[in-house]
Parts: C-alpha cells; sequence; structure tokens
C-alpha cells in the first residue's frame, strides 16, 4: 500500500470523526452504549444483586397489600417493625410493576437499577453539553460521568430502585434548571417545579440535591430578580406537589421522624471530619486516585480561569452532601474542562514539536480523546463486575445473598412457626424479612426512622454478632443486645459484614452443635439455621465491640467510598 494511499484514508477516517464530534447523536449513543456495556457485564456477573434492596422490596409488597395506601409501618425489621415514613413515589412504581408483571424480587433489583443509570446519561449529557458549551466536551463527559465508579456504586446496586430513580430525576431537574436560570424563560416553570416534587417524592438526599444544585445554578447564571423568583417557585410548588405524602405522615408519626431521621446522618455541616472523609481519604483508593485527582485538578483549574459553578458545584455535591456520588456531577465536567483545555493542547504541542503530518496529529488527538473514554468505560466495567480490590481486599459492588442464602430462607418460610424472630449474621438479614415473613431483631435498616440512638445501638449490635466466629459469643453478643430470638441464622464461608468481607470460622458449626444453647435445625452449604433453646447460657466473651458508629457510618465501610459518614449499604436509610 502507498504512503499517498494510507494518508487519504487516514484523512477520510479522521474527517468522519470530526464530523460525528459535532453531532449530539454520535455523543448520546456512544455514552447510552457505554453504559448498556457497563451494565449487561454487571448483570453477567451478578445473579443476585449488589448490596440490598430487601426493606425497599418489602415496603413495596405492603403498599400494595394495603391497597395502595400508605403503610404506618413496615412488619419484619426489628421487633414491632419499623415506621414508614420513606417517599413513596420508588415503591409505587416497585408496587405496580411487580403486580401488573409478576416479576421476582431478585430480578427487579437486579434489571430495574440499570435501566435509570442508562436514562441519566440522557439528561446528563444535555446539561454538560449546556455547561460546558459544546457537544464533544459534554459528550466527553458523559462518557466519562457513565464509567465513574463512585456513581455507579449506589445507582447500579439494588438500592438502585430508589436511588436510580431519585438520581434521574435530579439530574434532569438539573438540565432543566440550566434552561430555566439562563434564560429566564417562564416555559421551563412547570417541568422544573414538577421534576423537584417528584424527587422530594423519590428520595430526601437527592431532593437536598436537587435544592442546593438550583442555588448554585442562580448564583452562577442568573443573579438576577426574576431568577430568584423563579427559583422560589419551584421550591414552594414542589413541596405543594409533595404536600398530601408530608401530611399523611405527620398525621401518623408527628413531626419528629423527619428530625429524627436527619440526625442519623450527619446533617448538612460535616465539619473539618466532612472535608477531610469526602476529599482527602478518597485519594488512597488506587484506581479511584485518578478519578478524583482528575476531578479536583479541573476544578483548580476552573477556578484559576474564574469559572467558579463547576467547582462550587463538586465542592457542594462533597460536603454538605457527604456522598461522593454528587461530587461527580460536576466531578465528570471539570475532568472534561482540563482534558480540552490543558491536556489536549499539550498533546497537540507535543505532536507539532515530533513533525507529524497533519492527519496524523489529528489522529492523535482522536487517540487521545478515545483512549480517555475507553479507559472510563473499563474502569466502570471492571468496577460493576466486582473485579476491582476497592478496599484492603474486599471486592467492588458484593452481593449479599446467594443461592444458598435463598434455599435457607425458602426453608425459614415453609418451616418456621409465623410468629418466629431470628437474628440473621451478616449482610443477607436485610433481605431476610422479605424473603421468609419472618422478623430480625438485631438490624439497622429502617430504623434510622424512630431515633439516634437506637439506630446506632442497632448497628452496634448488628456488627458485634455479625462477626462472632463461635456459639458462645453468639450467646454473649445476644445477651448484650437484649435480645431473645426463636432462631439464629449463621452463614458459612465468605459473607459481608456492612458490605466487608467476613470469612466464618470453620468451627463455628461444632460450636452450635455442641451448645446446650443452640440446635441446628437445617443446613446447606452455605447456611447454618439454628433453633435457640431455653438452656444456660454460654459463658465466653463476645469479640471485641466494633469501632463505634457514633457518625452514622457508610460508604466509608463499603467498597470504594468507605469513608463517607452519612448513610449505610443497601436499602436501610434514605441516603
Amino acid at each position: 500500500m502507498s504512503t499517498g494511499t494510507s494518508t487519504r484514508r487516514w484523512r477520510r477516517l479522521a474527517d468522519r470523526v470530526v464530523v460525528l464530534s459535532l453531532d449530539d447523536r454520535f455523543w448520546l449513543t456512544s455514552a447510552v452504549a457505554t453504559s448498556l456495556c457497563i451494565y449487561l457485564l454487571y448483570l453477567a456477573t451478578h445473579p443476585y444483586p449488589a448490596y440490598g434492596a430487601g426493606l425497599y422490596l418489602k415496603i413495596a409488597e405492603s403498599i400494595s397489600s394495603h391497597g395502595y395506601g400508605l403503610p404506618a409501618t413496615i412488619p419484619g425489621y426489628t421487633a414491632g417493625g419499623v415506621p414508614f415514613a420513606y417517599p413513596p413515589l420508588a415503591f409505587y412504581l416497585a408496587a405496580l410493576s411487580r403486580d401488573l408483571t409478576g416479576v421476582g424480587a431478585i430480578a427487579y433489583s437486579r434489571f430495574v437499577p440499570g435501566l435509570f443509570v442508562t436514562a441519566t446519561l440522557v439528561p446528563y449529557y444535555v446539561l454538560a453539553t449546556d455547561l460546558l458549551g459544546s457537544p464533544r466536551r459534554g459528550g466527553v463527559a458523559t462518557l466519562l460521568f457513565a464509567g465513574t465508579p463512585a456513581v455507579l456504586q449506589w445507582h447500579l446496586s439494588a438500592g438502585g430502585i430508589v436511588r436510580g430513580l431519585a438520581f434521574l430525576l435530579a439530574i434532569t431537574g438539573a438540565a432543566v434548571g440550566v434552561r430555566l436560570f439562563r434564560t429566564e424563560d417562564p416555559r421551563w416553570l412547570l417541568p422544573a417545579t414538577a421534576l423537584f416534587g417528584l424527587t422530594v417524592l423519590a428520595h430526601p438526599t437527592y431532593a437536598v440535591f436537587f435544592g442546593l444544585s438550583y442555588l448554585l445554578l442562580f448564583a452562577g447564571l442568573s443573579r438576577s430578580p426574576r431568577g430568584l423568583l423563579f427559583g422560589a417557585a419551584v421550591a414552594s410548588g414542589g413541596v405543594v406537589i409533595a404536600t398530601p405524602w408530608l401530611l399523611q405522615v405527620v398525621a401518623t408519626h408527628g413531626v419528629d421522624i423527619f428530625l429524627d431521621a436527619s440526625g442519623t446522618h450527619g446533617g448538612l455541616f460535616g465539619g473539618p471530619a466532612r472535608l477531610l472523609s469526602e476529599f482527602v481519604y478518597p485519594i488512597d483508593l488506587g484506581m479511584e486516585v485518578v478519578v478524583f485527582g482528575a476531578a479536583y485538578l479541573g476544578a483548580a483549574y476552573a477556578l484559576a480561569t474564574e469559572r467558579y459553578l463547576l467547582p462550587a458545584w463538586l465542592f457542594a455535591g462533597g460536603y454538605f452532601m457527604g456522598k461522593p456520588r454528587f461530587i461527580f456531577v460536576a466531578g465528570a465536567m471539570l475532568t472534561a474542562l482540563l482534558f480540552f483545555e490543558v491536556g489536549l493542547p499539550a498533546i497537540r504541542r507535543l505532536a507539532a514539536a515530533s513533525r507529524l503530518g497533519r492527519d496524523h496529529r489529528r489522529a492523535v488527538e482522536i487517540g487521545a480523546v478515545a483512549l480517555l473514554v475507553l479507559s472510563a468505560g473499563a474502569t466502570g466495567s471492571a468496577f460493576a463486575a466486582g473485579a476491582l480490590d476497592t478496599h484492603d481486599g474486599d471486592r467492588s459492588q458484593p452481593a449479599f445473598i446467594d443461592g444458598a442464602d435463598r434455599e435457607a430462607m425458602a426453608w425459614a418460610a415453609a418451616e418456621t412457626e409465623p410468629g418466629a424472630d431470628f437474628v440473621v449474621l451478616g449482610d443477607g438479614a436485610e433481605w431476610f424479612p422479605l424473603f421468609t415473613d419472618r422478623t430480625i431483631l438485631v438490624g439497622q435498616w429502617g430504623v434510622e426512622w424512630t431515633e439516634p440512638a437506637r439506630y446506632r445501638q442497632q448497628i452496634q449490635q448488628f456488627e458485634r454478632v455479625s462477626q462472632c466466629d463461635r456459639a458462645a459469643c453468639i450467646t454473649a453478643s445476644l445477651a448484650a443486645s437484649g435480645a431473645q430470638p426463636d432462631y439464629v441464622y449463621v452463614p458459612k464461608g465468605h459473607y459481608t459484614v456492612r458490605g466487608m468481607t467476613h470469612q466464618q470460622a470453620p468451627g463455628m458449626r461444632d460450636s452450635l452443635a455442641a451448645s446446650d444453647r443452640y440446635e441446628v435445625v437445617y443446613e446447606n452449604e452455605g447456611a447454618i439455621i439454628a433453633r435457640v433453646t431455653p438452656s444456660e447460657p454460654d459463658t465466653s466473651p463476645a469479640p471485641d465491640m466494633p469501632p463505634d458508629p457514633d457518625t452514622s457510618p457508610d460508604e466509608r465501610r463499603v467498597g470504594t467510598i468507605r469513608h463517607s459518614t452519612t448513610a449505610s449499604p443497601g436499602s436501610d436509610t434514605p441516603s
């Protein structure tokens, strides 16, 4: 092949890519395709969903059984159940979807979150393109966003049946908000108001993020009396939309239930500890250092060039929300900004210094863009597939249950008395009431709607008993917590405790069998169920108390985002 022919082919390829780089369809299709690949890889590697959604789906079942009215309490999660004060939108969607289609709980929590994650990229692309000023920059930002582990962790996993919907609404609201405050066209008021109201009805944390985003968009794009009036109209209109739900919760449980829940998650002002947990600690996370570092460098560059909106949004997402997933709404855009205004010009200078021809320089630029977005997609894929070592040997996106757990829970549902109480070791406890219609006495899921002290106490009790490696330890832990179960459920081999890997001691089974306190009534390759018998308790001491979760630990203990102090994995919290 002649040099001239090769050059002409390079030119035709480059010209086609350059044309496509100006086309919304190309970038949006690329982002959606990347997200779908990540989603399909997650499904292929997760026959059971990551983390938990048992409480969420138990709520949906309760709504369905109440004729689509709001139940006062959700049974099964601690003695007497937990109050129901969650925003109801996602639960109504789950109840209706499952009633109409008959889809099972596992299938729903595996498949639905990924659909929300992929759908969110459409409004995010609109948002990023508007703020960065070109389809190419917005497209790259969207591709980076699609592969960000912090974004995937809590939206692609089982709890995404709630959080994923809320994120979709909040990002769509932000895209509408840019148009509202930039144009001050009243035609954007109605969709903005509706989206805020729906977000309030979907998830409290995302509603706060929606409100903070609008404050920042007003400050960055409007700052006029008209814009202020529009923002107030969106806020008040959204609250009006959510008022029927709010009034019913207050009538049932009182106003204090919202104050109690907010007290379990650190609030909007975390002080210096929040700065460390959200902006410093994540830097030691291996591959994540590149993702966080690029966003921070992009923020520094934007500040240096007197563009303040995106850095302020990044800071607000981390500091006020206390969750890294919100950092990357602006963070992915800042990374794209840094790449196109600092990285790509540097590549061009190097290519020019190397005396490459025009077509080859263009090919190098295209290759740099492709390498960036492919790296993001590969990182997201590896994270979603559970292939990353995200914390001292713990793999990303762990499942709380497996086939052996489902078999053991089916046995418990069929062979134990309907009013039986259980203490379940490990995170499989979150799914247990849904699949057995039995009560777990120890577990923090939903308890944040009671009072902060009880919530922290439940976390401590759950961690202590879940880390036991012998029967005497279980007995001592139960005595310390005051729990008097009819049965204990003990996973065998590998399981997780608040998302962290734990390996059950081989001697646990023999210690249960040898103890007068317990009678093994069921066993398979992955779980033991033992009846608790009335006898003298074993006197061996319990293991050391786990670290005091006085600040309501969340992702700081789970996967890549282990240092945040505002929520816990699965569906236990509105965070």
